[in-house]
């Protein structure tokens, strides 16, 4: 089993920046492809960021690309998501999740995190 835990969201106003944090504990992450999802009211839950097993393959949803960065540290068994120039339509609950294998794009990640806020003020 594994545990995710994030932190680190809150409220900025649009233009600023937020970085997310996903501690995990039970088992290494080391094995494990990572991703950050986000579900807005209303909304499905949808792809935000993924990084491989290893770290050195990242993939971004095209809303994000270049703006956020996502990064892992294995042996702090740490994933986090850096968001910059955040936009009211960022506004949304994020979660990390934890999946063996590859990272998709689809939720179908084996461990989820509670989720932690983020609003984004206009």
């Amino acid at each position: 089993q594994v545990q995710l835990v994030e932190s680190g969201g809150g409220l900025v106003q649009a233009g600023g920046s937020l970085r997310l944090s996903c501690a995990a504990s039970g088992r290494t992450l080391s094995s494990y492809a990572m991703g950050w999802f986000r579900q807005a009211p209303g909304k499905e839950r949808e792809f935000v960021a993924g990084i491989s097993w290893s770290g050195p393959r990242t993939y971004y949803a095209d809303s994000v690309k270049g703006r956020f960065t996502i990064s892992r540290d294995n042996a702090k068994n740490t994933v986090y998501l850096q968001m910059n120039s955040l936009k009211p339509e960022d506004t949304a609950v994020y979660y990390c999740a934890a999946r063996a294998h590859l990272v998709i794009t689809t939720p179908k990640y084996d461990y989820w995190g509670q989720g932690t806020q983020v609003t984004v003020s206009s």
